[in-house]
């Protein structure tokens, strides 16, 4: 029995000493008169407490927030313990304030106070006392933003003027300016310098603002040859403030090529018609592009076009592009043309251009024709494109094109000297529904304007790349607008399958004719180790025109970034 009544001492005791250990600890908080007590309830202040260091920290915090409402002068009289687990604190808030009015000197720009929202008549800043701390922390950040990381705001020399409001002066430590001493490059260090001064617009000796250079570092993913991999750093020493900035280099070059075929309706034969596209692109760390493109149609058409772009050249602002286009249509004709522009890039995504371009056709035909001549051209012109991406698609990276250019000049042939104009528009756009399901429309249109035409000088259209169901370069018109429309469904993120809905109108004053076509078909696309393999399958007609599945075209296209 003795040993029975020790453990029941024992197990009484273990339970005791739990049960205080685990007591909470109570707050009250009580004002010097009742409507000071309402004030300090009206903040809700927390009561329950597990250990007493929580409950000293929680009369610091409420403290605080009584001189934040405006209780400026409030006082910690003391903390009473009434009984083993219950304290309470007592305050005396004395008077509350509701304004402060602060006078700058000039200290800080009056463009940076007028955002605050509290700079009156008389410039300067009447702010309510529950405004103070974010509105100094906001004024603060612009500083900063505006090249002064380190500079700190303080309010001096604060005086009452009345029950209610009060009278300060601004003061502002370490008010010297930051500027970018040096830039460094991680990742890809051969990124063209040129880029960063023009492209980025960020160089040495720029007022260090790192808001603005994030921002502008964002457009490196609007290049197909470099991205940031992570947001820039800086390091600042005592004399000098280092940028660092993160950029990797993109796989750019693409080459592209489809084969085509179908049934040739006077033969009854299959014909077969293709195409091959290379672009180069900052293979030589300029940001410079080559395309070359070897076009070779149904008809017996070929195609060489030869394309250099040459951003910033001299590390200048300006770029150059050159271009070599050489048309051959079997023993017909064949038509030079040689182009020169000088190319502005107001931004990532908006470039403005102006230049010229010279054309020489020779006709190839042993009898002479009215249609087909010799004739020479030459046109100035100006450009402007839109480029807005979606890097983070490899289906689709562009969601949204729009170029256009117009150009006038003159057409020589026979002696007769004819004024032309001229108009081009290519756009496109993706309205992308959900992560699966999109749209896309294409716009492209060619207008020539001239008193008289020859066959050898009209644009030309049809195909892959335009309306689809129909050869390749095997409509010509001074006048032609095309709708390309796809409804896209993506299965999983290499591969899609989508309609094909294509009109288009075209003129031409030549032959007389005015013409409604259509195209439609499905067709899908395949991402694979090798690149994106495309399938079109489309059947072309005209407006009296029925369908028939023997006119239909099936193309096939692969295009490889290395």
């Amino acid at each position: 029995m003795p040993k029975i009544k020790h453990l029941f001492n024992i197990l009484l005791f273990l339970l005791y000493f739990t049960n205080a250990s685990g007591q909470n600890l109570y707050l009250s908080c009580l004002g010097s008169s009742e409507k000071e007590t309402k004030s300090i309830d009206s903040l809700g202040y927390k009561k329950s407490f597990e250990d007493y260091s929580s409950l000293e920290i929680e009369i610091s915090k409420l403290q605080k927030k009584l001189i934040q409402i405006g209780y400026i002068e409030t006082e910690r009289l003391n903390l009473i313990k009434q009984t083993d687990s219950s304290y309470q604190a007592n305050f005396r808030l004395k008077n509350k304030y509701e304004s402060i009015t602060i006078t700058h000197n000039d200290l800080v720009s009056l463009s940076i106070l007028k955002l605050s929202g509290f700079l009156n008549k008389s410039s300067d800043l009447v702010i309510p006392i529950e405004h103070i701390e974010p509105t100094l922390q906001f004024i603060n950040t612009q500083l900063a933003n505006q090249g002064n990381p380190f500079s700190s705001l303080i309010v001096t020399d604060i005086i009452k003027i009345d029950n209610k409001k009060l009278k300060g002066s601004l003061s502002v430590s370490k008010l010297n300016s930051r500027t970018i001493d040096k830039l460094v490059l991680k990742g890809y260090e051969k990124f063209p310098e040129s880029f960063i001064k023009r492209y980025l617009k960020i160089k040495a000796g720029q007022t260090f603002n790192l808001q603005k250079i994030k921002e502008k570092t964002k457009s490196l993913n609007d290049l197909n040859f470099a991205n940031q991999i992570r947001d820039p750093e800086v390091l600042f020493s005592q004399d000098s403030t280092i940028l660092y900035m993160y950029i990797e280099k993109a796989k750019s070059n693409t080459f592209d090529g489809f084969l085509g075929f179908g049934t040739n309706e006077a033969t009854n034969k299959i014909e077969f018609d293709g195409y091959l596209d290379l672009n180069l692109t900052n293979n030589l760390n300029y940001g410079e592009s080559l395309r070359l493109l070897y076009k070779s149609d149904e008809s017996e058409q070929q195609t060489f076009d030869l394309r250099l772009n040459a951003p910033y050249i001299f590390n200048t602002p300006v770029g150059v592009d050159l271009n070599l286009n050489i048309f051959k249509r079997d023993s017909s004709f064949v038509t030079v043309t040689q182009a020169a522009k000088l190319n502005y890039q107001i931004n990532s995504k908006h470039r403005i251009s102006g230049g010229i371009s010279s054309v020489q056709s020779t006709d190839l035909l042993d009898i002479p024709s009215t249609l087909i001549t010799d004739y020479k051209s030459n046109q100035y012109f100006v450009n402007y494109k839109y480029i807005d991406r979606q890097n983070f698609n490899l289906l689709f990276p562009i969601n949204f094109l729009f170029d256009v250019s117009t150009g006038i000049g003159n057409r020589l042939y026979e002696d007769i000297n004819e004024k032309q104009s001229s108009f081009q528009l290519n756009t496109f756009k993706i309205f992308n529904l959900n992560d699966k399901n999109s749209i896309y429309g294409r716009v492209s249109s060619n207008y020539l304007i001239s008193d008289s035409y020859l066959e050898n000088e009209l644009p030309r259209f049809g195909g892959i790349n335009s309306i689809r169901g129909f050869e390749e370069n095997s409509l010509i018109a001074n006048l032609f607008t095309v709708l390309n429309t796809e409804y896209r469904y993506k299965l999983n993120n290499t591969i899609y399958v989508h309609s094909v809905i294509d009109a288009a109108y075209f003129e031409n004053q030549l032959t007389n004719q005015k013409e409604k076509l259509f195209g439609f078909g499905f067709g899908f696309g395949l991402l694979t180790k090798a690149g994106l393999f495309r399938f079109n399958y489309t059947s072309g007609k005209t407006e009296s025109q029925k369908f028939k599945l023997s006119d239909s075209k099936i193309h096939l296209s692969l295009t490889t970034t290395f």
